[in-house]
């Protein structure tokens, strides 16, 4: 399918590969790239910390090793995060939900990252733009100057919705650039929602379980989708099923991401091994590499 997006139909190859190198023996919930920096950033939920919503950070280069990590308690599930790069003073900003309830964000904030550092919502500015949601998740797009909030609205229904990012900086939420409903993560509807990006007109989503003997076999390669929305119209422009890392043992997938520049590659997170020792890998949707478990 032609689409104004980034081509999901390509195949994937390894980007980094069972990584055991996060601060909490936990799946991966989400990451995104500083690519200014070359790092990633990586968000868990804490062993311990999933009703109170308490999240871990990871600072990784782009080999994986960790740099560095910070606690977030009561901020949220990780759905999604953003970067964002201050042109004003070359600064990293992080941007993750805040304000948990039931273990997901009510808000959403930024920060800058500091090795060791605990941060509780007294000490952030938490912004509510949507009026009356839930579940508040943020996405950032440096190469179009846009953040997405996606959230469920007043009827638990879920949707994104866009803005420029100096505006909603600035807490002018009322001109807002979209607002659709989230459709077409998965054929099965039930299935769950496993984390979106912004890239420029497109956010891309993720959705799919874990390998189960009897609801999803292994045999079978699993049932992760990767999907892309059109924020101008709503419209699903792609729907394509991924065998990237079928070899796993556990293999759920958890988290997309983008990388910009000339050719923008969609990125797909793998969480694996054993609970209480679980792995990480990343695989980058790529026509230029040599198919490897697509």
């Amino acid at each position: 399918m032609t689409t104004s997006g980034i081509n999901l139909a390509v195949r994937s190859a390894r980007w980094l590969w069972q990584k055991n190198t996060l601060k909490e023996p936990t799946v991966l919930q989400s990451f995104a790239f500083d690519e200014a920096n070359k790092h990633l950033y990586v968000l868990q939920v804490a062993a311990h910390g999933h009703a109170a919503g308490d999240l871990c950070l990871n600072k990784l280069d782009y080999k994986g090793t960790r740099l560095g990590h910070m606690y977030l308690k009561g901020f949220g599930h990780g759905v999604s995060m953003g970067v964002q790069r201050d042109a004003s003073d070359g600064s990293t900003w992080i941007w993750t939900e805040a304000d948990a309830r039931n273990g997901y964000g009510r808000g959403v904030t930024r920060f800058h990252f500091k090795n060791g550092a605990v941060r509780t919502g007294a000490d952030v500015r938490i912004r509510r733009p949507i009026a009356d949601s839930t579940n508040n998740q943020p996405s950032v797009c440096m190469a179009s100057g846009r953040i997405a909030v996606r959230y469920r609205n007043a009827a638990n229904q879920p949707r994104y919705r866009v803005w420029d990012l100096d505006a909603f900086v600035a807490r002018d939420y009322g001109d807002p650039l979209a607002d659709i409903a989230q459709t077409g993560a998965h054929p099965d509807p039930k299935i769950p929602f496993q984390g979106y990006a912004l890239h420029r007109d497109c956010i891309y989503q993720l959705a799919g379980t874990a390998y189960d003997a009897k609801t999803n076999p292994a045999a079978k390669r699993g049932n992760t989708y990767v999907s892309s929305l059109d924020i101008r119209t709503g419209e699903l422009l792609q729907q394509e099923r991924t065998e990237a890392g079928y070899t796993l043992s556990h293999r759920e997938p958890e988290g997309v991401a983008v990388r910009g520049g000339s050719e923008p590659r969609v990125y797909l997170g793998f969480a694996s091994g054993q609970l209480g020792a679980r792995r990480f890998s990343i695989f980058v949707k790529d026509k230029d590499k040599d198919e490897d478990e697509s």
